[in-house]
């Protein structure tokens, strides 16, 4: 039952990012023998009772009365060797958290180890410690010291005075520059805590961090991310993710305002955002650009690794990381930095942990264990890494093309006017392949504004564009007699325009990413069709179209090549099992069976019949044969302006 508890307790805190940063935070639960502690790497958000390590009390408590080496690096390997001989059976596939010996230290059934932006605000504060003392009488303070086995000794010592001096033991934990511990022997007692907490903060607050949205220069910064993702990546390219807000535009409004915020504030920042940032100063978008490739090799030089934060002023900050899970995080963590920054005036100012301090926790083999499972990558697969758009992606053929983008590790936009289902979509791929795979945005392919937000979205979250798959259409069918002129120049704006302007767009951020990294390939891929390699009978303007867009797509790749932008063109054959198709009231089969295409045709099911009978292979195309040819122009870097038939033979080259 008490499992049960500590599930829900840890699931309550973890999903709220105002008590937990990037899925951190610390649980645990004991009883008479055992206690259970949260596995190294595991999400407290979203952890099952099988998340969390059973570990032997006896076994563990030996860890206070051992001699260890007296070198660092030995000592702690030392001591994770006994943390990992005190598993229970059954339990050695699971590390548990280097913080498993201080939960044993408290005295209490449950342990929560959380780290508010506000409750930091007091312990990155110059004057939190004063501040501390007059508002915790049940508490202790620790100073600056290095996490895991050293903290869990002093934490202990100090536990045991307290209580000798006080008669029990203290029930709040703060570490100066890392969260507050909180014991209790039921969850009432933690939830009353993290209340009393927060009402005896808010009395000293006086400055409160303005996160509303604010009006920036969205242009600028769609410009600057393609350029950093590049100039930070090596052989592959990783991901960008833009972030500001009224309080982001306070902390960039100048370079001191701007380091005034630190990832060193606590080890958690460090971890995900280095200790260092960069801030670029210049006004021009050229003039960033030079600034970029000059602080960034500087940045590299001195601290023998890349920036995970770069500031830009008046403007906003750049989160970068080698996966679009590691840029957020790396967002979402210096935000907190903000915050923390805010609170800290309350509390005499901000400041970070003493650099000693930093640089051990630098070489800390537990943060380079942190960070190795923290983030996942793709590499072993197709299209690993790749950002994409996919338009027309809410259903029918884009729906099963960005579905299958995604399971070849693309990240994919689901580009699409029934926004609906484009946020849908997005909701069940990231399900299924992470929170960060996938985002859907609401176009209008018809209007060139929306084409750009579009294109622009996709930048500001991801930090560019590689692939571009163009493939909202529509059908409008009818003979000459029947057609209207709004109906044939809807089906051209929809088909043919729109493919241009998706084009211009997609292509300007391409060339920014050729330009700082020349030998990468980007790709623009039209889904056209077999009616743009043959004449369609009564469905001339479709035909018409998809004939130009092979046109453009001849036209763009001679004009993209030197930019090593390919750009291709991929012609289906009938997609009988899809919704322009079977769609009762606008499919192909009622317009085609309503107009007459289908001789002696009396049902939808005669038009499908005859429409299987024009193809050798004897079946419709799928969605899977479509993917395939698209993964195939992505990885053939010698091939462009080509019409690639997917007909089953129906349709063949000449």
């Amino acid at each position: 039952m008490s499992l049960k508890e500590l599930k829900e307790m840890s699931n309550k805190y973890g999903a709220n990012s105002e008590y937990v940063l990037a899925g951190g935070g610390n649980t645990s639960f004991k009883d008479e023998k055992y206690i259970y502690v949260k596995s190294s790497g595991v999400s407290l958000a979203n952890i099952t009772e099988d998340g969390f390590v059973k570990m032997e009390k006896s076994a563990l408590n030996q860890i206070f009365s051992k001699v260890y080496s007296s070198n660092d690096e030995q000592r702690e390997a030392q001591v994770l060797a006994d943390m990992l001989s005190a598993r229970c059976a059954g339990e050695q596939h699971k590390r548990p958290s280097v913080e498993a010996v201080l939960h044993l230290a408290m005295p209490f059934k449950f342990v929560l180890h959380i780290h508010p932006s506000m409750v930091n605000g007091m312990t990155c504060g110059k004057d939190g410690k004063a501040i501390f003392s007059k508002l915790f009488s049940k508490g202790i303070w620790i100073e600056p010291i290095m996490p895991g086995y050293i903290l869990a000794l002093t934490v202990k010592k100090l536990i045991n005075e307290y209580n000798k001096a006080n008669g029990e033991p203290p029930k709040l934990i703060f570490l100066e520059n890392h969260g507050v511990f909180i014991g209790g022997n039921n969850l009432i007692e933690i939830d009353e805590l993290v209340v009393e907490i927060n009402e005896k903060l808010k009395r000293v607050i006086i400055s409160e961090p303005n996160l509303s949205k604010i009006e920036f220069n969205r242009e600028l910064a769609v410009l600057i991310a393609p350029a950093i993702r590049c100039l930070l990546s090596s052989e592959s390219l990783g991901t960008v993710f833009f972030c500001t807000n009224n309080e982001v535009m306070k902390v960039v409004s100048s370079v001191n305002e701007f380091y005034k915020v630190s990832p060193a504030f606590t080890p958690d920042h460090m971890v995900y955002c280095n200790d260092k940032t960069l801030f670029i100063e210049s006004g021009s978008i050229e003039e960033i650009y030079s600034e970029l490739e000059c602080k960034i090799k500087e940045y590299e030089t001195l601290n023998s690794k890349k920036p995970k934060i770069i500031g830009v002023k008046n403007l906003g900050y750049f989160a970068c990381g080698n996966t679009k899970k590691e840029a957020d995080i790396a967002s979402k963590v210096f935000l907190d930095a903000i915050k923390v920054n805010c609170y800290a005036k309350s509390f005499g100012g901000s400041k970070e942990m003493p650099k000693p301090l930093v640089l051990a926790i630098n070489n800390w083999e537990v943060e380079r264990y942190r960070k190795s499972v923290s983030f996942s990558s793709n590499g072993f697969k197709r299209l690993a890494g790749k950002i994409s758009i996919v338009t027309g992606s809410a259903q029918g053929f884009g729906k099963g093309i960005a579905q299958d983008m995604a399971d070849e590790g693309a990240y994919v936009v689901i580009a699409d006017l029934n926004d609906e289902g484009a946020y849908a979509l997005a909701n069940e791929i990231n399900q299924k392949f992470g929170d960060y795979t996938a985002l859907g945005v609401k176009v209008n392919v018809g209007e060139q504004e929306s084409i750009k937000n579009m294109i622009y979205e996709t930048v500001l979250n991801y930090g560019g564009l590689d692939i571009l798959v163009n493939n909202a259409g529509i059908v409008r069918a009818g003979n000459l007699d029947e057609m209207n002129v709004n109906d044939f120049e809807l089906v051209t704006k929809i088909n043919y325009t729109a493919y241009f302007l998706c084009a211009k767009y997609a292509s300007k951020i391409m060339k920014i990413q050729h330009r700082f990294k020349p030998n990468i390939f980007s790709d623009i891929i039209q889904i056209n069709s077999k009616s743009g390699l043959t004449g369609s009978n009564k469905n001339y303007a479709y035909a018409g179209s998809k004939f130009g867009g092979i046109g453009l797509t001849q036209s763009f790749a001679l004009e993209l090549a030197e930019f090593k932008i390919k750009v291709n063109s991929i012609c289906p054959g009938n997609f009988l099992d899809g919704p322009l198709w079977t769609d009762p009231e606008k499919g192909l089969f009622v317009q085609y069976l309503n107009a007459n295409k289908v001789s002696g045709a009396k049902t939808i099911e005669d038009v499908k019949k005859f429409y299987e009978s024009k193809v050798p292979l004897n079946r419709g195309c799928l969605v899977n044969d479509v993917s395939k040819a698209i993964f195939y122009v992505v990885e053939q870097e010698y091939e462009t302006g080509q019409a690639i038939p997917v007909t089953g033979g129906q349709a063949m080259l000449k």
